[in-house]
Formats: C-alpha cells, sequence, structure tokens
C-alpha cells in the first residue's frame, strides 16, 4: 500500500522532479517507509512505499524491468500473485524480487493492459513502455485504490490522493458546478470523473486508460457487474447459497491474509466485520490483534457498540484493542479528520476511523475491514421498498438524495447552480444502463459500483492512509461480488437485509451479533451539532473566506444556525454539518 504520483509531458517538454517532489511529500502519510522517483524525458512517476510485501529494497519502486522496457509506478496489493508468478515463470520470465509489483510488471509484458482480468485484488498503477512512450494506468474494478487527474493542454498529472495535485500549483481549482450538485443532492457522492474541483478529476473504477506518445488517449472499460441470473440460479435452495456465500467469503478472507506483515481487524461488533474474525479462527489464525472504537453519548444516543466487539473478542480469544473518545478529543481531531479527506465527505464516521487508524497504526500495518456487505448483499433500508417500485430512480432517489433540484435551488447561491438536475439525471442513466432489469438489482449495483467507491470506500482508504495503515475490504472481492449479484433479491433481503450473509455467519459466529438490531459507527456530537461544535462550523460557514466564496444563500444558513436538529436529511445526516463540512474543506486546503 503506497501513494503514487507522475507527471506526463506530450508537447515535448521535461517532466517536472519539482512536481513529483511536491506530490510525495504530501503523500509521505502514505507511504512513510520510502519514496523514489523516476524521471525520463517527458515521463515521470513518483512513489510512496508502505513496506508490506517483500520488505528488501529489490521492492522498491518506481521499479524498471530493463530487459521487458517497463517502468511502473503501484498501489495497492494483488492477493493472487504467488499463482500468477507461477504460471509466469513456466512461461519463461524470471524474478529479482519477491512482492506483487513486478508480478504486474511481467504480467503486462505477458498479456498486455488486460492482464487486470487476472488480478484478484486493489490496485492502481502506471505503467511506462521505454519503446512506444505508450503509459498506462489502471484501476481496480471497485475503485478501492484512488487515483486522481489534472489534464491540461500538453500534460498530465496523476496521484493517489487530491491534495497531493494541489501542492504542484497551477491547477484550476474552482468549484465545478456538477460536482458541487452531485456533493449536495446525492449524500456526497461525487461520481467520476468529477469532483468537486473544475480542475481535478478521477480515473473511474474498472478503466485502463492508455495515453499514446502524443497525447492522445482512450479508455477501456474491463469489468461491469451485472445481474443475471440463470434458470438453475432462480431454482436454487437458499440453503445453497448460502454455503456458497460462506465458501466465498472463506475464500476472500484468506486472500487478504498474503503479507510479510501482521494483519488484524477493525471490529465494529456488527456481522461483517465480526464474522471476519470468526472466520480467521477458523483458519487457525493466533494472537490476531482486534480493534473498536467509542464516543461519548450525546442527547441520549449511545456512542459505542463494545458489547458486541467485547463478546466477540472474548469468543475467539483476539488481543482486542478498545479505544475510547471524549468529546473534547473529538473536537480536536476534527480539522485533521477534514484535511485527511481527498474529497470533503459528510459521514460521521470519518472522525471515527481517522482516530481508530491512528491508534492501530501504533500496532500494526495491515487490517481487514468490513465495508461492502450492506451494499452487496442488501444491508440497507431503502432495499426492500425497490421490490415493488414501478420508479426505481424516483423512489431512490426519495430515500437517499438529501435534497431534491427545486431545493437545491433555494440552498445554493445562483452563481453555483448547475443548469440542471445533474443528480438526478445521473441516477437514471445508471439505472439504465443494461444488466439489472429488476428495480432492487438497479440500485444494488448503483450502490455497489458508485456510492460504496465514494463513500465507505474512500473514506476507509482516506482515514487509514493517513497514518500508513493498509486496509484490506474482503466484501469487496470481486468474486464474492460476482456470486451475490447471481442470488435472487428475495434471498439477500430476507430477515431483515443480508439474509443469506446472516444465515452464512450463523455458521461461524453466535447468534446474538447476527439478531441484534443494526448498528452505524456512531458518532452522535456531530449529528446533533451544539456547543463547541456549532460555534465551530459557524466561524467557519461565515468568516471572511466564506462569505467571498458565497456558495450558500445566507437565509439558508441561518435557518440552519438556529435550529440544526430540525434539518436532517431522510438517510439521517445532519444538513448544517454537511455544508460545513464542504466549506472547511475547501479552507483547510486553500482553496
Amino acid at each position: 500500500m503506497c501513494g503514487i504520483c507522475g507527471d506526463l509531458r506530450f508537447d515535448g517538454s521535461e517532466a517536472s522532479a519539482e512536481a513529483l517532489s511536491a506530490m510525495m511529500r504530501v503523500m509521505i502519510p502514505r507511504g512513510p517507509d520510502g519514496g523514489g522517483m523516476l524521471v525520463r524525458n517527458g515521463i515521470g512517476f513518483g512513489h510512496r512505499r508502505l513496506k508490506i510485501i517483500d520488505l528488501s529494497e529489490k521492492a522498491a519502486q518506481p521499479m524498471t524491468d530493463a530487459e521487458l522496457g517497463l517502468s511502473i509506478a503501484f498501489n495497492g496489493c494483488i492477493y493472487n500473485y504467488p499463482e500468477l508468478r507461477l504460471e509466469l515463470e513456466a512461461e519463461g520470465y524470471r524474478f529479482f524480487s519477491t512482492g506483487d509489483t513486478e508480478v504486474i510488471l511481467k504480467a503486462y509484458h505477458a498479456w498486455g493492459p488486460r492482464c487486470v482480468d487476472r488480478f484478484k485484488g486493489m490496485f492502481v498503477f502506471a505503467i511506462q513502455e521505454r519503446e512506444s512512450g505508450r503509459v498506462v494506468l489502471a484501476r481496480d474494478r471497485f475503485g478501492i485504490k484512488p487515483l486522481y487527474l489534472a489534464e491540461t493542454k500538453g500534460r498530465v498529472r496523476f496521484a493517489s490522493s487530491l491534495p497531493a495535485i494541489l501542492a504542484t500549483g497551477d491547477i484550476d481549482t474552482s468549484i465545478d458546478r456538477i460536482g458541487l450538485a452531485h456533493y449536495m443532492s446525492f449524500h456526497a457522492v461525487v461520481p467520476p470523473p468529477h469532483t468537486i474541483l473544475r480542475g481535478i478529476r478521477k480515473l473511474p473504477p474498472a478503466t485502463i486508460r492508455t495515453y499514446e506518445a502524443d497525447g492522445s488517449v482512450k479508455d477501456d472499460i474491463y469489468w461491469r457487474l451485472e445481474y443475471h441470473r440463470t434458470v438453475e440460479d432462480i431454482e436454487r435452495p437458499f440453503e445453497d447459497w448460502r454455503d456458497m456465500v460462506l465458501d466465498s467469503l472463506r475464500t476472500a478472507v484468506k486472500r487478504r491474509m498474503v503479507a510479510d506483515v501482521p494483519v488484524g481487524v477493525l471490529l465494529s461488533g456488527g456481522v461483517d466485520s465480526s464474522v471476519i474474525v470468526g472466520l480467521l479462527a477458523e483458519m487457525g489464525q493466533q494472537d490476531l490483534n482486534t480493534f473498536s472504537i467509542g464516543f461519548e453519548e450525546a442527547h441520549g444516543e449511545k456512542g459505542d457498540e463494545f458489547v458486541y466487539s467485547d463478546l466477540i473478542a472474548e469468543t475467539y480469544g483476539t488481543k482486542h484493542h478498545k479505544i475510547f473518545v471524549p468529546s473534547s478529543e473529538l473536537l480536536t481531531a476534527l480539522p485533521e479528520t477534514i484535511a485527511a479527506q481527498s474529497e470533503p465527505m459528510v459521514s460521521y464516521d470519518n472522525v471515527g476511523f481517522f482516530l481508530l487508524s491512528r491508534e492501530v497504526a501504533k500496532h500494526i500495518k495491515v487490517v481487514q475491514s468490513g465495508q461492502g456487505a450492506d451494499e452487496v448483499f442488501a444491508g440497507y433500508h431503502w432495499y426492500p421498498p425497490m421490490t415493488h417500485s414501478n420508479d426505481p430512480v424516483g423512489d431512490y432517489a426519495r430515500v437517499f438524495f438529501d435534497r431534491d433540484y427545486q431545493k437545491l435551488g433555494t440552498h445554493l447561491s445562483p452563481d453555483y447552480m448547475a443548469d440542471s438536475d445533474e443528480a438526478l439525471d445521473f441516477v437514471r442513466r445508471a439505472m439504465g444502463i443494461p444488466g439489472a432489469d429488476q428495480a432492487v438489482d438497479k440500485a444494488l449495483r448503483l450502490d455497489s459500483t458508485v456510492m460504496l467507491v465514494d463513500d465507505p470506500v474512500k473514506r476507509v482508504d482516506n482515514m487509514t492512509m493517513r497514518h500508513g495503515l493498509e486496509a484490506r475490504v474482503p466484501f469487496l472481492d470481486h468474486d464474492l461480488v460476482e456470486l451475490a449479484a447471481r442470488i435472487p433479491a428475495e434471498h439477500k433481503l430476507s430477515h431483515g437485509g443480508k439474509g443469506v450473509l446472516k444465515e452464512a455467519s450463523r455458521k461461524v459466529i453466535p447468534s446474538e451479533v447476527i439478531d441484534r438490531k443494526k448498528g452505524y459507527f456512531p458518532v452522535p456530537a456531530l449529528k446533533y451539532i451544539a456547543g463547541p461544535y456549532l460555534a465551530m462550523v459557524e466561524t467557519a460557514l461565515t468568516n471572511r473566506k466564506a462569505k467571498e466564496r458565497g456558495l450558500f444563500q445566507t437565509a439558508y444558513l441561518d435557518t440552519l444556525f438556529a435550529d440544526p436538529t430540525s434539518h436532517i436529511t431522510p438517510l439521517q445526516g445532519s444538513e448544517l454539518w454537511q455544508v460545513a463540512v464542504l466549506e472547511m474543506w475547501l479552507q483547510e486546503h486553500g482553496i
């Protein structure tokens, strides 16, 4: 797990070592164990390294194979690299290191850019072909690893974090009205290629982008999630699906133990993280480190789920670490948390993951985490009503969207309004893509391939990598997800949601964890903004920088300040927190 960056020139000028250095400095937390740079004519790669696999300097990056004429900068982990290496050795390839980076280089040479079809893992990489001058970028199927780009005439800069690109200067930092419309309506999800800034884009997941030596570019989308079911799938008994899911999840968890350092688990106490711990124990994992976090309660709402995480830790004898965060520490950590975000994100648990990751990184470098299970196995409350929907776009938007286009016009200043309802139009286009016929499948695919990427997965990457911690997400193993897509919706929606996963988990973990009320990562103080939190957000939204920017209508802000708890979105988010995070993020990054 690392951070990568690049400066590509197609106008005959030299790649900028200064720009690479600026980006690498910002990404030191992503890769505190070393750094390297490669500049050759108009192509420059930079890399910050977190040593996880092959701890020797033989695996340092950027890596060049002079014999093959290829250079690479890579972020992520290819879990099946040992098997691929054996296959490549059988074809005559020789290796000088023992990690997955060199396997990607050889695989690219042997099978071309579509080598990604064979990869099981999370990745972003850039490869340069010495002879052709071609540069190829690729991102994993679910966008677990990020890649941001700033493209101008004759130049492309890319990096694992948006702030790294900002550090190079000469970037258009004006607000992207389409990105802003998504942020304000689609619960802060800004789908690629957009970000909140006009001058920075992001490479979509499951995409191979090729830049030729003359600067021409083409994209190849190499994977799509489809919800096709055979007659056999439809007729298969629930119990068979349950067992198939358990076998596939067992494989996914085992794959993510590939490392030359210990691997722990972020244990919330919910079904998803608990079953990971149970499966690891089943595999004979000893002295497993597990980590949980809780917060001071507010307005009578409890801020931890320690009763369940303690149960799992005691059941499997893990080395359990419990972190309790008082409200005063939470307030202190918020500016750092916002600075750690590559894009503004509204979920309250960002600060939870930030503080949890800070503590975990004191003990280990790699953890498994339960993100993705709700989107893949239908755990959210908006899925059951979709089974009877005749208007999937409208029904989804009514439950998920923070505000409609008409209301947005009373919240944003006119200069920042998009010309049309960008968020609703996006959902309409996404749900119209072939491969998901039923309304609930359309919603599941949208959440699994869009919302998940630019909310929970991005959140985990940003917060863990701020502390040099690698997070692995077995529920996004693409073999498991493809299996889940074939399962009839009624099996996933049974037992109050995630039925087939719950029943698979029942074979591994105590039923008390499975039959409990669904929990979240609670941070009550940010849901009920009052006292010092209210003062903080009021200051951010009314200071000179905010007034000069003028994103929001004054009357709207005054309404929020007067009674924050009365303005809660359908997903139980605070409207005040949403607008404050955006403004604080812009100010934190000097925009």
